[in-house]
């Protein structure tokens, strides 16, 4: 189907929505103009404004979204496939994880998915410390095969102790990593690499 105005824009607003931004803030965190992406500015004089190549470079770079994940976004509403879903608690515990680290055994739910992928599954969120961008029961998406996630990136960590964890990544460095939580009440977390199970940059929450 076609890339139409409308289907443009409704993914620009989805891309950042699943990175907890408003368009303006995906904006800024491309290093736009604020107002790039206003909704008053999608038409001039009663005709479609198309976002330029290099602001849609821009954003894709930032999150690390391909093209053809961009173009999914756009896609309209249908019946949703599902994927796996299990709470952070229960990701602690040895049996819902291979080797790859891929969903495996009973007991995981199951949640709509946004885009279709074999390498992707749902996590629940317990506790406060991403308040008030993730809140208990909010299930966010992660894609073990997704890009490497960078600094500033939402992210969900998993122990080789089996603690599973959403974060911000704040800081890496060869032997650790320095989590961030969006809750000032919670402290950073340093893991180092060696007690890293595995790392998957969040794609999307459902709240």
């Amino acid at each position: 189907m076609p890339l139409s105005h409308p289907r443009l824009w409704r993914a620009v607003d989805r891309l950042a929505a699943a990175h907890g931004l408003s368009p303006s803030g995906l904006a800024r965190r491309a290093g736009l103009d604020a107002t790039s992406f206003n909704p008053s500015k999608r038409e001039t004089g009663g005709r479609p404004r198309w976002p330029s190549t290099e602001s849609l470079n821009r954003i894709l770079e930032v999150t690390g979204v391909s093209l053809a994940e961009f173009a999914a976004l756009a896609d309209d509403a249908g019946p949703a496939p599902a994927l796996p879903v299990l709470g952070l608690a229960q990701a602690g515990q040895d049996g819902f994880f291979d080797e790859a680290g891929l969903p495996t055994g009973d007991g995981w739910g199951w949640t709509d998915l946004p885009r279709p992928g074999r390498s992707l599954f749902s996590l629940e969120i317990v506790g406060d410390s991403m308040a008030p961008l993730y809140r208990p029961g909010d299930r966010v998406i992660v894609d073990r095969d997704g890009p490497e996630p960078r600094r500033g990136d939402r992210v969900v960590v998993r122990t080789r102790t089996g603690e599973t964890m959403a974060k911000e990544l704040a800081r890496t460095t060869a032997k650790a990593l320095t989590l961030r939580s969006i809750n000032p009440e919670h402290a950073d977390r340093v893991v180092a690499r060696d007690d890293l199970d595995w790392i998957s940059r969040i794609l999307w929450v459902s709240q």
